[in-house]
């Protein structure tokens, strides 16, 4: 067949439209408390940027001084463990050129990506937005391995995080 007579006439197309809601949860290597107050809201902001930037919409972003929660809007296209890479390596790189604290800071491997409808949305960005008040009643490793098991996730307990 000639290249002009499977011509496909793109104008006609139906269109991709989506809705997917990731969170990403992801600790500080060897949980250390490094995202003091006086520098989570610029490392926050570097994350949104990072996700923006990989077009895809940050929704909100919050943690603690261990860990970190990202709720993302992501686009079919894009691959969840490439963004999740991306803003691993970038923001490490932001934080080291900021010299907050001596020595490298560093994730830990790996991380948690859960997934949500619609109708969960709201609760999902007041859980990630109050993570200081969560965490008063619930330490990071019983917040994580309730994520799992909410989530039917099948886990070895020797690859989770250093708790």
């Amino acid at each position: 067949m000639l290249e002009s007579e499977c011509s496909i006439n793109f104008k006609n197309m139906a269109g991709t439209f989506s809705q997917i809601y990731i969170q990403y949860v992801f600790a500080v290597k060897g949980r250390e408390y490094l995202i003091h107050s006086d520098i989570e809201e610029e490392v926050y902001q570097y994350i949104s940027g990072i996700v923006k930037f990989k077009n895809q919409k940050s929704l909100a972003v919050n943690g603690m001084p261990d860990h970190i929660h990202i709720l993302v809007g992501l686009k079919p296209s894009m691959n969840i463990a490439d963004l999740v890479r991306d803003i691993k390596n970038n923001s490490t790189n932001f934080i080291n050129s900021k010299k907050y604290f001596p020595g490298k800071f560093a994730w830990q491997e790996g991380y948690g990506a859960f997934s949500y409808s619609a109708s969960n949305f709201g609760v999902v960005v007041d859980y990630i937005k109050n993570q200081k008040r969560h965490h008063l009643t619930k330490t990071f490793r019983e917040e994580y391995l309730s994520f799992l098991r909410n989530f039917k996730v099948e886990f070895d307990e020797k690859y989770l995080f250093d708790f």
